[in-house]
C-alpha cells in the first residue's frame, strides 16, 4: 500500500510543476522554440539538450520536443544518440537518487512488508515495466524512482532503461530531422520497440547465465 502511496505522491509533484510552470516552457520550448533555444548555445548544443532532458525529471519540460530539436540540429543519428544519453541519464538519476535511501531507509519508508513486496515486484516484472513506461509522460520519472526505492537489481534497471531510452531517443531526433509532424507510426513505434528490446535482452541475459 506504501508504494502505491509514495507513486502517487510523487506523480503529484510532478504534476503540480506541470501545473505551476508548464505553460511558461510550454511557450518557449515549442518545436522552433526548442531549436532557437539550443542554437544560443553554439558548439554546446549538444550539451545544453542533454541537459534540459535531464532536467525534465523535475520540470515540466516537453521532452519529446527537445528531442526533436537534437535531431533537427545533428541529424537522425547523432541527435538520436544525444536524446538517447539524456533520457538515459534522467532515468539513471531518479533511480540513483532513490536507490540511495539503502535497504534500510526504503524499510522505513515502506515499511518491510510492502518493500519485500515491490522488490518481488521489480525482479520479476520490472525490467518490462522500465522498459515500456520511458515513452509515457509523468510515469517514466515515477517508475525510475520507485524501481530505485524497492531496490531493484542496478544491471536489470540499466538495461531495461536502454531499451526504453533507445527507441524513444531516435524515434524522435528522426521526427525532427525529417520535419514530419509526430506520426502515429513514431508513437506507436516507440511504444512498441522497447518490448521487442526487452525481449531480445531477456535471451541474452538466459543465455549469458548458462554459460
Amino acid at each position: 500500500m506504501r508504494n502505491w502511496l509514495i507513486a502517487i505522491l510523487i506523480g503529484l509533484l510532478i504534476i503540480i510543476s506541470f501545473l505551476i510552470w508548464g505553460d511558461w516552457f510550454v511557450e518557449i520550448f515549442t518545436n522552433d522554440g526548442a531549436i532557437s533555444f539550443l542554437e544560443g548555445y553554439g558548439n554546446w548544443a549538444w550539451a545544453a539538450g542533454i541537459l534540459l532532458l535531464i532536467g525534465d525529471l523535475a520540470l515540466p519540460l516537453p521532452g519529446t520536443i527537445i528531442m526533436s530539436g537534437l535531431g533537427y540540429l545533428y541529424g537522425p543519428m547523432v541527435g538520436g544518440l544525444l536524446a538517447t544519453i539524456g533520457n538515459f541519464l534522467s532515468g539513471m538519476l531518479a533511480f540513483g537518487l532513490c536507490r540511495a535511501f539503502g535497504k534500510k531507509g526504503a524499510e522505513r519508508l515502506l515499511g518491510k512488508a510492502d518493500l519485500e513486496k515491490g522488490k518481488r515486484i521489480f525482479t520479476s516484472k520490472g525490467g518490462w515495466i522500465v522498459a515500456i513506461s520511458r515513452w509515457l509522460p509523468i510515469v517514466p520519472e515515477v517508475v525510475a524512482c520507485m524501481a530505485g526505492l524497492n531496490q531493484m537489481k542496478t544491471k536489470i534497471f540499466v538495461i531495461a532503461l536502454i531499451c526504453g531510452s533507445v527507441p524513444l531517443g531516435f524515434v524522435f531526433a528522426y521526427i525532427g530531422h525529417s520535419g514530419v509532424e509526430y506520426p502515429t507510426i513514431a508513437i506507436i513505434l516507440s511504444a512498441v520497440l522497447p518490448a521487442i528490446l526487452w525481449i531480445v535482452a531477456q535471451y541474452i541475459l538466459r543465455r549469458l547465465s548458462k554459460d
